[in-house]
């Protein structure tokens, strides 16, 4: 899972990268998904570099700021699909970017609960 937690954290970033440039890089608060992405990928490295205990306790951190992330910005998915609708909304990219991060880290925080879930059967097993 610490790849995972890695390569979530990559996407994000270049997520943020993407629509800080494509607004023509005058939006600072487009580069949030790439604080995260960052946090993000700090914690699949020590979760990548650490043992038993700790190594979860990481992941647990990891799939905490995944969890905080996807809540934080799941409006933004309904408000998509309300502009793709025809509605419109002030700052539609914005709105866009947020949806994509929303996604990105409900898949992640989705990955990290079924591996937890398989590594404590595999436990009790």
């Amino acid at each position: 899972m610490p790849r995972t937690a890695i390569v979530f954290g990559f996407l994000l970033i270049v997520l943020a990268s993407i629509f800080f440039w494509s607004t023509g890089h005058n939006h600072p608060t487009a580069l949030i998904p790439g604080g995260v992405g960052m946090l993000l990928m700090l914690l699949g490295l020590a979760a990548q570099n650490a043992q038993g205990k700790r190594r979860a306790l990481w992941m647990h951190i990891a799939v905490t700021l995944g969890l905080l992330g996807f809540l934080g910005t799941a409006k933004a998915i309904f408000q998509t699909v309300e502009i793709f609708q025809g509605m419109t909304l002030p700052h539609p990219p914005a709105i866009e970017e947020k949806a994509a991060m929303s996604i990105a880290c409900l898949i992640f925080t989705l990955l990290c609960v079924r591996s937890f879930l398989a590594a404590r059967r595999l436990r009790k097993a």
